[in-house]
């Protein structure tokens, strides 16, 4: 069985990550839009950063156009907007697509190991799923879930060793 630790994923900057890096770690992936009336939620998940960082929790942010075309820039205006409106320091990816054919790997995986309540696809942008420090799956949350109604999840995956 693959675990989250088996992919790679292009960061904003254009170089090629090994998510074999969080190993070890707690790791929140969250597909995100700049447009979205949900964006609002990236302060939210920098606060969980700058909350649990040093305790191991890693935030993977992966930026999706397919909802509405609210994710149209390119990885530097993502990454200006992020930072400009929202302080966000964890790490962004380049856009990917998260259902349909062109389905980035790291998101096939995602939905084969944690389906949703009606269906395996992802719904909207802030689709959240945690993983836990061997790099499995623990649980999936709707778009709507806030950041901050993660926070004893986040601590319990902390506390496993």
């Amino acid at each position: 069985m693959s675990t989250l630790h088996d992919f790679t994923a292009t960061a904003l900057d254009g170089t090629e990550k090994s998510l074999a890096d969080y190993a070890g770690k707690v790791v929140l992936v969250v597909n995100t839009a700049s447009k979205c009336g949900l964006t609002p939620q990236l302060e939210g998940l920098q606060q969980l950063h700058e909350e649990y960082a040093e305790q191991g929790l890693a935030i993977l942010g992966f930026p999706c156009n397919q909802f509405a075309g609210q994710e149209p820039g390119d990885a530097d205006e993502i990454g200006e907007f992020c930072t400009k409106n929202y302080g966000v320091s964890f790490q962004m990816f380049d856009k990917v697509k998260v259902n349909g054919p062109d389905t980035h790997p790291v998101y096939a995986w995602l939905k084969s190991q944690k389906r949703g309540t009606i269906t395996g696809g992802i719904k909207w942008n802030f689709a959240k799923f945690l993983v836990g420090r061997d790099g499995k799956v623990i649980d999936r949350y709707a778009p709507i879930t806030k950041p901050e109604a993660l926070r004893a999840d986040i601590e319990a995956a902390l506390a496993q060793a």
